[in-house]
């Protein structure tokens, strides 16, 4: 067993490497540079200098006072702007990147990607901890390819990989009884930076009772220590930033712009929300609001019932995480970059691989699917392939070849979460499938 742990942190240390070496000549190259990086550096550069970050000409001319440089080429300059200068991260967010941002730019950006990278590694290696006590071999060659194909999350420095890499971090700390205060913090961090990320696995320990619900509670204590603080500079130095965040919000939101979920968006295909999916038939907020939710809010009430009424045991917490972590994706606006949740799915794949039932094979596929899905290079080579591609949008046909095409991700995260609801749902606590 020692070999084969040093064999499997050897090949997850590798292919985090890759991952780091190639982010690193993709930022260099690219115009944007880290761009979801830059967006809470600068923000939280303009509490520092008293400017307010959610007013996009303050933002501005603190930004290129600094020397920050739009890119030349007029489509990128216009989305560099609205996704950069248009602030939409959260007080607390811009609060703990404070101390990076008190940095020169070269300095806050290296201790990023390192930061981010340092706790991907860390957050897979723990996955693959749970995973080899079940099936070693699908568990570290799942982790390998989760780890190689993190480009675009390190090259744009999006903090969805800091915040993912804490939440699961913190799942491992809990389940396992281990380093508790550790996780408590992480959790806390992790709320405070993406609460859409990661707020359904807090609520499933806050749900589970017990010493659980005691952990979601300490970590929410946390999180309101590191939030009042936050509230309070940012008040002072912008007192109106909440109807202004609310206004960047909808701004960014609207059709057509870096955020819209809807075919329209200069942003491409990038929104994996369900409400993509839906605005393909009807490209109307309110429609496709409306019908992602009637989806989503079934299930997951099912899966809050059965998770707040079941007796809990350690493989049944898996497949609880398992099945809200792609429902997560669904509810609220993501990306791909905050599809790397899904490792919180790989134990409840490798327990069902273990236990030898022929759906072993239709988790193993589902979660094969749902890692090609985030990973860089797959999307890269499907957009490639499908950047010709047009469907008369007028029929049902259309429409629905439109949506299975063009936005793959967003129905792979239903078929998941479905799937993993409904192992939970009919799995017996204490003895698994019959």
């Amino acid at each position: 067993m020692k070999i084969t742990r040093l064999l499997a942190l050897v090949l997850i240390l590798l292919s985090g490497g890759i991952s780091v070496l190639w982010s690193i000549s993709i930022e260099r190259a690219s115009p944007l540079g880290m761009v979801d990086f830059k967006a809470v550096y600068y923000g939280s550069r303009c509490l520092i200098q008293h400017s307010d970050p959610y007013n996009q000409d303050e933002f501005v001319r603190i930004f290129q006072a600094e020397g920050g440089k739009f890119p030349s080429e007029p489509v990128r300059s216009h989305f560099f702007r609205r996704a950069v200068t248009v602030c939409i991260n959260l007080p607390t967010c811009l609060f703990l990147i404070a101390p990076l941002a008190m940095l020169a730019w070269g300095q806050a950006q290296f201790l990023w990607m390192f930061f981010t990278s340092v706790s991907l590694i860390v957050a897979a290696y723990l996955m693959w901890d749970i995973g080899a006590d079940y099936a070693p071999v699908i568990s570290v060659g799942l982790i390998c390819f989760f780890l190689a194909d993190n480009e675009s999350l390190l090259a744009f420095g999006n903090a969805a990989g800091i915040a993912v890499a804490l939440c699961v971090v913190a799942v491992w700390c809990f389940l396992k009884d281990r380093y508790v205060p550790a996780g408590i913090l992480c959790l806390a961090i992790s709320l405070a930076m993406k609460p859409h990320n990661t707020g359904l696995v807090w609520l499933f320990f806050l749900l589970s009772g017990g010493v659980y619900r005691k952990r979601a509670l300490q970590s929410f204590a946390v999180t309101l220590l590191l939030a009042i603080p936050a509230m309070i500079w940012v008040s002072r130095v912008a007192p109106h930033w909440l109807p202004e965040l609310h206004s960047n919000f909808i701004a960014t939101s609207a059709r057509g712009d870096v955020n819209d979920p809807g075919p329209a968006s200069i942003n491409g295909t990038t929104v994996i929300d369900l409400q993509a999916v839906v605005s393909v038939f009807r490209d109307n907020p309110r429609f496709y609001n409306l019908v992602s939710y009637i989806v989503c809010c079934p299930l997951l009430l099912l899966w809050a019932v059965r998770a707040h009424r079941t007796q809990f045991s350690l493989e049944n917490a898996w497949f609880a995480l398992a099945a809200v972590v792609p429902l997560t994706m669904l509810v609220t606006y993501h990306r791909p970059c905050d599809v790397r949740l899904l490792l919180l799915t790989l134990p409840a794949c490798t327990i069902l691989w273990a236990e030898g039932y022929a759906i072993r094979w239709i988790a193993l596929l589902m979660n094969i699917a749902g890692f090609v899905s985030a990973g860089d290079i797959p999307l890269t080579v499907y957009a490639i392939l499908t950047r010709n591609y047009h469907e008369n949008i007028a029929t049902i046909r259309g429409q629905f070849m439109a949506a299975v095409v063009l936005r793959p991700i967003s129905l792979i995260m239903l078929a998941m979460g479905i799937f993993y609801l409904w192992i939970y749902v009919r799995r017996d606590p204490q003895r698994g499938l019959p």
